[in-house]
């Protein structure tokens, strides 16, 4: 009988087949499989992706229907909570995020604080000292810059990388993810990082090793950057004035881990 982990790393995927098995073929090289369990979601694919996945033997789940890039997540953090895992780590799969960054984040979830903290959330950052290096262009630059202005506003804090999708998640946060209307069913970048810090969720950053696209299209491609920074326009607001003004979940992030959990467990039933 296969080992279980308690790290499971979720790869949504939409039509991708021209990248979804070099990605595989990477995490089982550097031998991921070893410390992580792994877990394709497909997003109703147009092309040939689940059959990439399947021929490499890696765990898939298929959406029958298109449900967005954040629903895929949502639906991997619910598989997380019914398997019992400890930590969650979220890659694309178009092949920007290298399997090099998987050992070190789960490493940086598990790494007290000096006052005995472990991280909830774990940002693997593209625009950090020891980062490597990742050209973009002079509009995505504003847009970034944009985003970490809002987010300076709002929290207090200073985030190298608002909008990366490499990121690592402790039980806690994934649980809180994995909930109805706690998480971005289609965008979920700079709007959860304020989110989570406005809770009081502990979020850390730390480098990473990121490449380019080298095939396929990106979910933020043509006329779906403008609606996506429409979206993120009026969204990152409601989030404020929800729990700022509504005092919604206030705190949330300051529950015990081990009792939001149980909280978790038994709203399941």
């Amino acid at each position: 009988m296969k080992e279980k982990k308690e790290l499971l790393v979720i790869i949504p995927a939409n039509n991708e087949e021209q990248n979804i098995s070099d990605v595989i073929k990477q995490l089982k090289a550097q031998r991921i499989e070893e410390i992580a369990d792994l877990l394709v979601i497909d997003d109703a694919s147009l092309d040939e992706t689940v059959q990439a996945v399947e021929s490499e033997g890696c765990p898939l789940v298929k959406n029958i229907f298109w449900l967005g890039y954040g629903n895929s997540l949502r639906l991997g953090y619910k598989y997380a909570v019914r398997g019992g895992y400890r930590y969650v780590i979220q890659m694309d799969g178009d092949g920007q995020h290298d399997a090099c960054n998987i050992p070190v984040i789960y490493r940086k979830l598990k790494q007290k604080s000096p006052g005995g903290e472990c991280p909830d959330i774990v940002l693997a950052s593209r625009f950090m000292e020891g980062s490597s290096e990742f050209p973009i262009s002079l509009l995505r630059r504003a847009a970034y810059a944009w985003f970490r202005f809002v987010i300076y506003i709002v929290t207090g804090r200073r985030i190298a990388d608002p909008t990366t999708g490499l990121q690592g998640l402790s039980r806690k946060a994934f649980s809180y993810y994995s909930e109805y209307q706690h998480f971005d069913d289609q965008y979920p970048d700079a709007n959860m990082v304020i989110q989570m810090l406005l809770l009081k969720f502990q979020v850390v950053e730390i480098p990473a090793v990121m490449h380019m696209r080298t095939g396929g299209q990106s979910m933020h491609g043509g006329l779906k950057a403008f609606w996506y920074m429409c979206r993120m326009f009026f969204e990152i607001p409601a989030i404020v004035f929800r729990i700022k003004g509504l005092k919604i979940d206030e705190g949330a992030g300051l529950k015990d881990a081990d009792m939001a959990w149980k909280e978790n467990e038994i709203s399941k039933g």
